[in-house]
């Protein structure tokens, strides 16, 4: 089930040509070539490595979109190969990834196989013993993106949950993180718990989901310190830090590789009064609002397929088009401070849902106060030091 590179051996074969004139220099640019042209293979890639585990057992999945083989879906791909599929549970924007962000799943039946769907989002975020009455075994596979407001973590820990207290495997078919290459943001507080962050990790803490599921278990960070009997199907020729375009966009709103490296620092705008071009074509690739200055840039907001109530719709927002930039690899706080400092009423910028997001309600503070960038991260290590020691233990990937 692994795709193939046709041009990985044609390729080398012309280099070892040359490297006969020059070994050494040969052999550099092999290693420099193989290394681009390695293909990461996801878990899900790994069939002969789990399917065996599902043989003649009740499955439960756990998916979205994002759950594919080579642009198989997982539920096609297990059907095929006679897996008993029993049922899919759909986290946010449901099993085909068409919901606006906050927008209410219900239970449904998937066209294509007639599966029923069991929708973990709104008031029924964790699977309940009902709907798990009849599974043997739960196999978890969605595209993270590696930021902890994502809330597909969430459902990861739900499921967990669910999955130890009623005694069923679970199955984590992992797949790469586009933001693993660094950690920064503030670890979150207790008294910040929520859908978006129920873990005391960073903004950005540079792990797979199916590591972060071994350290959820590892920690104890489930009900009453459970813990799910729980496996791992790796990923083949990844590292962190390794660039990876993701074939399926996560989640509506994320629409390329551009909007997944700006996401970490552009979500902290959506707990402001300041659009993140959600209702346009590049959600989470501009920033602006009606009550910023005119710097050239402007983006109107208007419902469409990602967005059926976009902040500020139907106005012009003036702001800042980051489309074209490389993505920092940090918590690039410059944008907030600089556009709290612009904005007029500075009483309407910030919104309630800004210490969810950034789990740590000194930020929100520290902004007020004019602390400078330097002051403000200088807050945050030591908490990011301590996580960095509890992640390590968890790690399965160099």
């Amino acid at each position: 089930m692994q795709p193939k590179n046709t041009y990985l051996f044609t390729i080398l074969l012309f280099l070892s040509f040359f490297s006969c004139k020059s070994s050494q220099s040969g052999r550099q640019l092999t290693q420099e070539v193989e290394k681009k042209l390695l293909t990461i293979y996801p878990g899900a890639y790994q069939t002969a490595k789990y399917l065996p585990l599902l043989k003649n057992k009740r499955v439960a999945i756990v998916g979205n979109q994002t759950s594919e083989i080579n642009g198989v879906h997982l539920v096609d791909t297990l059907l095929h190969s006679g897996i008993n599929v029993i049922k899919v549970f759909a986290p946010e924007h449901g099993f085909r990834g068409q919901a606006s962000a906050g927008e209410h799943v219900s239970n449904s039946k998937d066209i294509k196989t007639g599966l029923p769907i069991i929708s973990l989002y709104g008031k029924h975020k964790k699977p309940t013993r009902a709907d798990l009455h009849d599974i043997d075994i739960i196999v978890f596979d969605i595209q993270d993106v590696g930021v902890r407001f994502y809330t597909y973590l969430s459902t990861l820990h739900y499921v967990m949950e669910a999955a130890a207290e009623n005694a069923i495997p679970l199955l984590v078919l992992d797949r790469p993180n586009p933001n693993s290459d660094y950690i920064d943001g503030p670890v979150m507080q207790p008294d910040n718990r929520s859908f978006v962050g129920l873990h005391p990790v960073p903004i950005v803490y540079a792990m797979t989901i199916g590591e972060y599921a071994r350290m959820i278990n590892g920690e104890k960070w489930l009900k009453n310190g459970v813990q799910t009997d729980l496996t791992v199907i790796k990923i083949n020729n990844y590292q962190h830090g390794d660039i990876y375009q993701l074939p399926v966009k996560p989640s509506p709103n994320l629409p390329n590789y551009q909007a997944i490296r700006l996401y970490p620092s552009l979500c902290l705008f959506e707990g402001t009064d300041v659009s993140v071009g959600r209702g346009t074509n590049f959600p989470f690739q501009v920033y602006g609002s009606p009550y910023l200055p005119d710097t050239g840039f402007q983006f109107t907001p208007e419902p469409n397929s990602g967005s059926k109530w976009p902040k500020h719709q139907g106005e012009v927002c003036y702001g800042k088009d980051l489309r074209n930039i490389t993505p920092p690899a940090e918590i690039y706080l410059d944008w907030l401070v600089k556009t709290y400092k612009l904005y007029p009423d500075k009483a309407i910028f910030f919104n309630k849902f800004f210490d969810r997001l950034s789990g740590d309600k000194a930020l929100k503070q520290m902004i007020k106060d004019g602390k400078s960038i330097i002051e403000i991260k200088d807050t945050w290590q030591p908490e990011i030091n301590k996580f960095k020691k509890i992640r390590s233990k968890y790690l399965i990937y160099n």
